[in-house]
């Protein structure tokens, strides 16, 4: 008799982990995941102490997987020290992602920095974990709005540091159909 009862008690509790699990998948909807994305904050590592901030919301649809030229979102730059500097919202015109390697350009909309707004800028985020790197176009092409433009997802290579524990970079690859 213990034995069927044990029996029993078991088919009800893998009938009762087998409902629970039926509905939690149910009820999750399949995500779709997007083509290319970079996000995330930080500052990078200056020896004279310079407060330089990188921010990215920068996103490329599933939908618009074949022309990166249809990412969307924002990114943010500043630069200060001893008290002067300027900063830049940029709006996002091309997103390019391989492995961990980011490339995003785009139209600075909000500046601070005379002549910049209307003027296109690119930056390379590489996601190190902890020790993430960045490049930026104006590091080869003078500084926005005294400079020349880079074309759409254009940059330089991710030569700057970040700095320990002010933040990190997610690079989401993206991974077209060749």
């Amino acid at each position: 008799m213990k034995r069927r009862t044990k029996i029993v008690v078991l088919g009800s509790a893998l009938l009762l982990t087998a409902g629970a699990a039926s509905a939690a998948t149910a009820s999750d909807a399949p995500r779709h995941r997007e083509a290319a994305a970079l996000t995330g904050t930080a500052k990078l590592y200056r020896s004279a102490g310079d407060d330089i901030t990188f921010s990215f919301d920068a996103h490329l649809a599933a939908k618009d997987k074949a022309d990166p030229m249809k990412a969307t979102g924002t990114f943010r730059f500043s630069h200060y020290l001893n008290g002067s500097g300027a900063r830049a919202e940029v709006a996002v015109d091309c997103l390019v992602t391989g492995g961990t390697v980011a490339v995003v350009s785009g139209v600075i909309t909000e500046s601070d920095l005379p002549g910049a707004e209307g003027k296109r800028v690119g930056v390379t985020v590489h996601d190190l974990g902890r020790h993430d790197r960045l490049g930026y176009s104006w590091a080869s092409t003078g500084r926005p709005g005294e400079g020349d433009e880079p074309p759409k997802c254009v940059s330089s290579a991710p030569f700057e540091k970040v700095r320990k524990g002010t933040g990190d970079f997610t690079v989401v690859p993206w991974q077209p159909e060749l």
